[in-house]
């Protein structure tokens, strides 16, 4: 399964974003089993953990403290694309966003264990 992302791009600080992920489905049910995740990576930290939610109907949600309250993580399953809708976005939100995803798996797992397809990330800056 190949993850596709797209949507960042250079904001002002307090505006929005919305990014968006696409597997390439391996079968027709890929997307149905696909716990996914976004983590970001800031210039000179490690990888962190954003949000993530459950597969199929996509019940469950987990955000990071970070951007809890500001960032929206869904899943469209019609289109199958999962997207993370950022407001209020601040500077240091500043960061390589990467798509990841489990098959089955849980989202409390992939705050501390992320799934093992990862897309190629998209870069994401805020200016002030």
């Amino acid at each position: 399964v190949r993850l596709t992302e797209s949507g960042g791009g250079l904001v002002q600080a307090g505006e929005s974003l919305r990014l968006s992920c696409t597997p390439s489905p391996e079968t027709p049910n890929t997307f149905t089993i696909l716990t996914m995740a976004w983590f970001r990576q800031a210039p000179g930290r490690e990888r962190e953990f954003v949000a993530a939610i459950s597969r199929s109907d996509g019940l469950t949600t987990i955000y990071a403290d970070s951007v809890k309250g500001r960032f929206t993580i869904s899943r469209d399953k019609v289109k199958k694309v999962m997207h993370l809708q950022m407001e209020n976005l601040r500077l240091e939100d500043t960061a390589v966003y990467y798509c990841n995803a489990q098959k089955y798996g849980s989202p409390q797992t992939m705050q501390t264990t992320p799934g093992d397809l990862w897309g190629r990330g998209t870069q994401v800056t805020v200016s002030s």
